[in-house]
């Protein structure tokens, strides 16, 4: 257990990000609710996840974290979480596939609801009004009573967790993630993207190589890894009220964990030092994830590490690097060195979207595709070169069929963003987009391991 910590020691450090609440009372009755209610995740699960993410470390398994950039209470619906759950498990079996490494499957999802702001306040026609924080905390409407804060949207964001991880782990364990049915996670509006038909080709190998293990006698019902997998979900551990609620301690280590999540990260505007940010995850036994961006120094970063991981435990720290596609070669190579002399296990991750926003001549944000590629083949570079593992993706991206990221194989362009433009807050990687991604990583991952095989020999 972390030493002088509690699950409100953080109360007693600088917090940034924090939404200001006009009645306290009513926070405390919100907190005080969600302090009775049960734990969304376990810390058994948290500590599985820990183990797999270790290995991930150690180079024998990939990371691949996707979801909404920030969910919301509008667009809940069983369709949209069984959709962005099927692009993941296309993703992760074209890695698997290529690379012939396991895949940890991590979701932002179940959870995602608030967002770090670059302002506090917004203007919109000569008027300024606070800024929307994400659906836990005000309403995305521009009007004065919308974007106050309000604590009971805190327990509205838990009973919608608990809905969304019940539908996940019924797909993850009930047969939707059945090898068999890899054809069927295809969807109908992907149908002229051309990396539609070279998955369709994977899943067509991946069908001969089960109707040959079932010749054999290995088929779902003796091997229950071929019908179900692991699935765990990730968000942000930025309203801190929130996460304090749904901090329990576990009845069989003592330790402390965060309930709301299997995995929780700090963003790159809260992990300065002496942030009650980094003071509250220091404490919590689930693995953890830090944004790194081009203003983290290598002295900070390993001070960081050192606070929230002092015991070096495997899996515990995952480096969420966020440059964009001109910067990442630059600034990433001194903090691997770093942490790679100073022997701190970590995954390396890359978040190839935060780094390429930009503004289009039709008004909307959006990320080129071509960017978050050069991003991806950047990290992929740094690493190659550094000799450490290029270990992860962290994406937002949906199931839907919408136009935010502009590029992709079915083009989006400036013009067609209006189209389906339906995040809430940063565009989102698209279906297509999604598995285009993925068998570029399988690229760059095939490369690794081949360059691993020419060392090792």
């Amino acid at each position: 257990m972390a030493a002088n910590w509690a699950p409100d020691s953080w109360t007693k450090a600088e917090a940034r990000q924090l939404p200001d609440y006009p009645d306290a009372a009513a926070l405390t009755r919100a907190t005080d609710t969600l302090e009775t209610f049960p734990p969304l995740v376990f810390a058994g699960e948290a500590r599985n996840l820990t183990a797999e993410l270790a290995k991930v470390a150690e180079g024998k398994a990939f990371l691949l974290q996707g979801g909404d950039c920030a969910e919301s209470f509008a667009e809940h619906s069983a369709n949209n979480i069984r959709d962005t759950f099927r692009v993941i498990l296309q993703m992760a079996v074209v890695l698997t596939y290529a690379s012939k490494l396991p895949v940890v499957k991590l979701g932002r999802m179940a959870g995602q609801f608030a967002k770090p702001r670059s302002t506090p306040n917004e203007t919109i026609d000569g008027v300024e009004l606070p800024s929307y924080r994400g659906d836990n905390v005000n309403d995305i409407a521009f009007t004065a009573e919308s974007r106050i804060p309000d604590p009971q949207r805190m327990i509205r964001a838990y009973s919608q967790s608990a809905a969304t991880l019940n539908l996940l782990r019924a797909f993850a364990q009930g047969g939707y993630a059945n090898l068999h049915q890899v054809h069927r996670w295809t969807h109908d509006f992907m149908g002229r993207s051309p990396w539609t038909k070279k998955y369709a080709e994977t899943a067509d190998r991946i069908g001969e190589a089960l109707e040959f293990m079932a010749a054999c006698g290995i088929d779902p019902e003796t091997v229950p890894q071929l019908a179900q997998t692991h699935f765990y979900t990730s968000h942000e551990a930025l309203l801190l009220p929130y996460e304090q609620a749904l901090t329990r301690q576990d009845s069989l280590t003592g330790d402390w964990y965060d309930t709301s999540a299997h995995f929780l990260w700090i963003g790159d505007r809260t992990r300065f030092e002496g942030s009650a940010h980094v003071e509250f995850l220091r404490g919590i036994g689930n693995p953890i994830g830090v944004k790194c961006g081009p203003s983290l120094e290598p002295d900070n970063l390993l001070r960081m590490l050192d606070t929230l991981n002092p015991g070096r435990v495997p899996g515990r720290m995952t480096l969420i690097t966020r440059y964009g596609y001109d910067k990442i070669e630059a600034h990433l190579p001194k903090l691997v060195r770093a942490v790679t002399r100073e022997g701190h296990p970590v995954v390396w991750s890359c978040d190839p979207m935060h780094g390429n926003t930009v503004k289009a001549v039709t008004g909307y944000k959006t990320r080129p595709f071509d960017r978050i590629l050069a991003e991806v083949r950047g990290f992929f570079a740094v690493h190659r070169a550094e000799g450490t593992h290029a270990g992860g993706i962290h994406a937002e991206m949906t199931g839907q069929n919408v136009t935010e990221c502009t590029g992709g194989a079915i083009d989006v362009t400036e013009q067609s963003l209006a189209d389906r433009y339906h995040t809430h807050c940063d565009p989102r990687l698209n279906a297509g987009q999604s598995l285009e991604l993925a068998f570029l990583l399988a690229e760059m991952l095939n490369e690794e391991m081949a360059e691993r095989r020419r060392v090792a020999a």
